[in-house]
């Protein structure tokens, strides 16, 4: 029954738009059928059953043509998707006064939600570029919402580059259905290794992975992804920072690379330059901001260059360190992006060299920031160190030395712009003119707790977690 997954979203959306969008209560309606689609997406990863998984919609699925590809992969997306959809969910209501733009906001966040959803569950090219393009006209919209200069201007970037991503995987894929008869991730793959040294096949790769390398915001396609995170509205960036890049781009690369093409060398190589590239580019440009959002959005591209060199050491322990990093870097980049929310909500700005001393009247949200700028810097106990430390050890041990230790050394560069931002933003004196700031409401604090006690339980418990949750994704590479 995977396919209720997108069935439900999709008429919980038809029915509160007939039904609920002219009650005066319908915020309220959309609000809560939103927090129960994804609290449901949440615990169906999480406990698997399967009679929910392995049982299908005959006449459904039949009539929509639909088959699904579910594993632990999949799992730890819907996941992601449920935990940070909630969380965008509850900054919108902290920060959304106006009850009409509320509805229309919760509308395309179950929208985006079931683009992602779609992504994780397809196992053909075009299926997934189909939803791909439901998320990209969902985050358009979303980027765009609050209709300022600077919100049209990161839409219009994110759009911009997404129409050349398009372009791109789409004449992909052409080439790809040509040579193999078929759109399905198992015949592209025999057509690959029946075609192997062919220079039409390596021009369709290289063109779908840099449709992916846009999607996914690493150096150097990475120029919508700034703008886009730091113009978003406050709950915008939380989801785009938090899921949506990742499912659009990083997983999708992660489900291409090892159903099409598991053990080519040449593709784990550029894998590997790329996401160096994108660790040091992306950490050392994020020291020279001055704006909060902007820096964790190069933050971002920093962090997600160690899920694809992760992915680029080509074993069993690089993916599976790579996949634990995606879930820790959705963790703590949305605590970060809550917090940032709370902050720019309360002071009125983003601009670090007006701000001081904050955690002195917000604690919860110094003390929670604290907490995920340690687990992205890979401070031990915290989750964050632990997928570092995997993906170190699969370049290792794949004898990627000079790999290995660039990552290793990278993370100093990550704890000096986040010492930096925890200096101008929470320690030091109290800059004049917050002393009557208070800490943000119970709704956000509540949210920056949760992804805190995931962060740090996730670090603490991390043998339950790698046997239970982690380890199995390598599976992937048997398939």
């Amino acid at each position: 029954m995977p396919s209720l997954l997108i069935l439900i979203p999709l008429f919980g959306v038809i029915i509160l738009n007939l039904f609920f969008a002219a009650s005066p209560r319908a915020k309220k309606y959309a609000f809560w059928a939103a927090f129960c689609l994804f609290i449901l997406q949440m615990l169906v990863a999480i406990f698997h059953h399967p009679a929910f998984w392995n049982n299908s919609l005959d006449r459904v699925d039949a009539f929509f043509n639909a088959s699904f590809l579910i594993d632990h992969l999949s799992f730890v997306m819907f996941l992601c998707i449920g935990m940070v959809s909630i969380a965008s969910l509850f900054v919108a209501r902290y920060t959304m006064s106006d009850d009409t733009g509320m509805f229309k906001f919760i509308n395309l966040l179950i929208i985006a939600s079931l683009g992602m959803t779609g992504i994780v569950m397809v196992k053909d090219v075009f299926s997934l570029y189909v939803f791909m393009e439901i998320t990209a006209v969902a985050s358009f919209l979303l980027i765009a919402f609050p209709r300022t200069l600077d919100s049209l201007e990161g839409s219009f970037k994110y759009l911009m580059l997404s129409a050349v991503a398009t372009v791109l995987m789409l004449t992909s894929i052409g080439i790809l259905l040509i040579v193999s008869g078929s759109t399905s991730f198992s015949a592209i793959a025999n057509g690959i290794a029946e075609s192997r040294n062919s220079s039409l096949i390596t021009f369709a790769i290289g063109l779908f992975m840099c449709g992916l390398f846009i999607k996914g915001g690493l150096m150097p396609f990475h120029g919508w992804l700034p703008d886009a995170y730091s113009a978003a509205p406050a709950p915008v960036s939380v989801l785009l920072a938090g899921v949506v890049t990742k499912a659009a781009g990083i997983y999708t690369m992660i489900r291409i690379v090892t159903s099409l093409f598991p053990f080519d060398t040449a593709i784990n190589g550029v894998l590997m330059l790329i996401g160096t590239i994108s660790i040091f580019a992306g950490a050392l440009t994020a020291i020279a901001q001055n704006n909060f959002k902007r820096m964790l959005a190069y933050s971002s591209i920093s962090q997600v260059g160690y899920i694809i060199l992760g992915l680029g050491a080509g074993t069993g322990l690089g993916i599976a360190g790579a996949v634990f990093h995606l879930f820790n870097h959705s963790v703590f980049k949305s605590l970060l992006f809550v917090n940032s929310s709370a902050v720019e909500k309360e002071t009125g700005t983003c601009d670090m060299d007006k701000m001081g001393g904050l955690a002195q009247k917000m604690p919860v949200t110094g003390a929670t920031s604290v907490i995920a700028m340690l687990s992205a810097c890979g401070v031990p106990p915290l989750a964050g160190f632990w997928s570092k430390i995997m993906i170190v050890i699969a370049l290792w041990q794949a004898s990627h030395h000079g790999y290995a230790v660039a990552a290793v050394l990278a993370s100093i560069i990550t704890l000096a712009y986040f010492l930096s931002l925890q200096r101008r933003v929470f320690f030091g004196k109290l800059r004049a003119g917050f002393e009557g700031l208070k800490e943000a409401n119970k709704t956000v604090v509540t949210v920056s707790i949760a992804l805190a006690v995931i962060t740090i339980g996730a670090g603490v418990f991390f043998p339950i977690i790698f046997y239970a949750l982690i380890l199995p994704v390598k599976e992937i590479l048997l398939r």
